[in-house]
């Protein structure tokens, strides 16, 4: 399958700092794709890129085989962190005003903004202008206005940050049918279940480049562990010849400290392995997002 979004050898610096290092990535139609990292590793630079709202210093962004450019504008949805919608506008006026600066025939406009109300359950708050509306319908219609144009490829910046809970998983729900219609997605986000729960494939970042992309099973299966034993200690240094004895690798994720078991064991199983090490309280885990992304970009990496 020919990828819908192609990235190659991707670089951008800003002063002394080259926040970009030759990026590789391909997107294949109909996936979401998440770039995960540390703050500054290049995700948001990245997507403004293939956004066409900065330029690179080298490198190749091709969507649907087309160079980044005013013409592919058209090929791209982009939905920032904040939101740049117009506060004083009906939720149905900000999308008018979009669909008429994407150029839609005007037989073409109710019917659009009309279609996009509905399928973003924005109807109930027809009346409501958008500085009004919550942060969570404020995120709907932001993602609403970035698919009035009908693009291939739909870029999210942090699309639920900003948002509680019960809003942010509506807004889940609203970008897995995204892809199940066939929308193609490249998001960024610094929360972990967000990855788990959406995306096809997701690329760690660090320093610029991608230093790991997997299906989120696959990432989980490069911790060389069956399950993880987070642990609190009396005594730090018995609790650590212990698991050396046991042949546990130690991790200190997040800056817990934690075993890595080689095979799988119960509770009981694994206190009774401690027994007489100091520990204090345990945990049995199964491997997750969070301790492959750890694992893989250096247990200081910030989620």
């Amino acid at each position: 399958m020919t990828a819908l979004l192609q990235i190659s050898g991707l670089r951008k610096r800003f002063g002394a700092r080259e926040v970009l290092q030759g990026l590789d990535l391909a997107v294949e139609p109909g996936e979401i794709v998440g770039l995960l990292g540390p703050n500054g590793c290049g995700k948001s630079t990245t997507l403004n890129i293939v956004s066409g709202l900065l330029q690179a210093d080298a490198g190749q962004v091709l969507i649907a085989g087309q160079p980044v450019s005013a013409r592919s504008a058209a090929l791209v949805g982009y939905c920032p962190q904040d939101s740049a919608l117009y506060r004083d506008l009906l939720p149905a006026e900000n999308l008018d005003f979009f669909v008429r600066l994407y150029g839609l025939p005007a037989a073409q406009r109710k019917t659009r903004v009309d279609e996009l109300m509905q399928r973003f359950g924005l109807l109930p708050h027809a009346a409501t202008r958008a500085g009004r509306l919550s942060s969570g319908w404020q995120q709907r219609l932001s993602l609403a206005v970035a698919l009035v144009h009908a693009p291939p490829v739909l870029i999210l910046d942090e699309p639920t940050s900003a948002v509680d809970v019960e809003a942010r998983r509506l807004l889940w729900t609203l970008i897995a049918s995204l892809r199940e219609s066939g929308t193609t997605i490249l998001l960024t986000s610094h929360l972990l279940a967000e990855a788990e729960r959406l995306c096809s494939r997701v690329a760690l970042m660090q320093g610029g480049r991608i230093v790991a992309i997997d299906s989120v099973a696959g990432l989980q299966a490069r911790v060389p562990a069956q399950a993880v034993v987070e642990l609190q200690t009396a005594h730090e240094p018995a609790t650590l010849q212990r698991a050396a004895e046991l042949g546990w690798a130690v991790r200190r994720y997040g800056g817990r400290l934690c075993c890595l078991l080689p095979q799988a064991a119960s509770l009981r199983e694994v206190v009774q392995a401690l027994d007489g090490a100091g520990v204090t309280a345990v945990s049995v885990l199964p491997v997750t997002l969070e301790h492959a992304y750890l694992e893989l970009l250096g247990a200081d990496g910030a989620a």
